[in-house]
């Protein structure tokens, strides 16, 4: 994550619902270091993953880690997946602030620039 290249940790636990659990890690010490590195936390809307959960959304928003929400879309009829992202996040409370995708293009490309400076 500390990479000026990376803006957005993707598949952050790695999980796949029905075949993969999450990876057993200690989420503190990644959002501690998302933090450290203002790099955001993807939330997947792909009905696979839902990758974040609420549980470690909410804790990510807590911590003062932007996410972003991603329909994990590989082809264009998969970009309605985008709203099982949102749901995801709703569930866990996730605020329209914490959202960089939310966000109006000045201050998103202000904060991409930023990180590249850092």
């Amino acid at each position: 994550m500390s990479n000026p290249r990376v803006d957005i940790l993707a598949h952050p636990t790695a999980r796949l619902l029905g075949s993969r659990e999450p990876l057993e890690m200690d989420f503190g010490r990644v959002l501690e270091a998302a933090l450290k590195a203002h790099t955001a936390l993807e939330i997947n809307g792909s009905m696979y993953r839902l990758d974040l959960n609420d549980v470690t959304a909410k804790a990510a928003q807590e911590s003062g880690v932007h996410l972003a929400i991603n329909s994990d879309a590989h082809s264009a009829a998969q970009l309605d997946q985008i709203r099982y992202g949102v749901f995801q996040a709703r569930r866990g409370w996730i605020e329209a602030r914490s959202v960089i995708n939310t966000w109006p293009w000045t201050k998103l490309s202000r904060w991409i620039n930023s990180r590249r400076r850092a």
